[in-house]
């Protein structure tokens, strides 16, 4: 299912192939030899999503960008089932494996593997060639990957990064954090109401935009 969002269409290279109940919206382009598996969503936010030739989004993975956050999947890259990817940019080659979180501002460099389940938090920096191992949580620059039982040491890192304030924009101290978060994030997305299914029809994106 194509949605229009914000009044961009999604744009699709003829040899991609996308799953009948996969939904794509918005500025969103999906290069040659691409795979859009089964129950897959991607959708823009108000940035572009960018999904290079010869990749594979699988079955409920989720590839969202956001107002201030695009998304760029560089070439040959899996995203595997119920993968969660939220403005960052990914590199070539890379290996997503199940379950895996990539959050806003996250580079994940060519070649990395993040394992099943394992975490890239905020503004983190995956050097190229770089292992998650499973379950571990990748964070900061200069990147620390630390068991999922050394909390503190996480925190500590994922403190500085300011998740509230680097996404939401909003001081993690606000005594109603969540109710801004909610209203201000909740007028955003309602934008989505003028969203306008298109017909699911692809279109080479090599004739109206530079190559991926």
């Amino acid at each position: 299912m194509l949605y229009t969002h914000l009044g961009v269409e999604p744009r699709i290279h003829p040899d991609a192939t996308i799953a009948p109940t996969a939904v794509i919206s918005g500025d969103v382009r999906i290069g040659a030899g691409c795979q859009v598996l089964h129950g897959a969503v991607i959708t823009s936010e108000g940035s572009p999503v960018v999904l290079c030739d010869d990749s594979i989004v699988m079955e409920n993975a989720l590839v969202r960008a956001s107002s201030a956050h695009a998304v760029h999947v560089g070439a040959h890259t899996l995203i595997g089932p119920m993968a969660s990817i939220a403005g960052a940019d990914i590199g070539e080659e890379v290996f997503l494996a199940t379950g895996t979180r990539i959050f806003n501002g996250a580079v994940v460099g060519d070649r990395s593997e993040v394992r099943i389940n394992a975490v890239v938090h905020v503004r983190t920096l995956l050097p190229p060639d770089t292992v998650v191992p499973i379950a571990w949580v990748a964070v900061g620059d200069p990147l620390q990957i630390l068991p999922p039982d050394r909390h503190e040491e996480i925190w500590a890192a994922q403190k500085e990064l300011d998740f509230p304030g680097y996404v939401f924009a909003l001081d993690r101290q606000t005594p109603d954090l969540m109710v801004q978060l909610t209203e201000r994030y909740g007028r955003s997305l309602s934008r989505h109401r003028t969203d306008r299914r298109v017909d699911h029809e692809t279109v080479d994106i090599t004739k109206d935009a530079p190559p991926l």
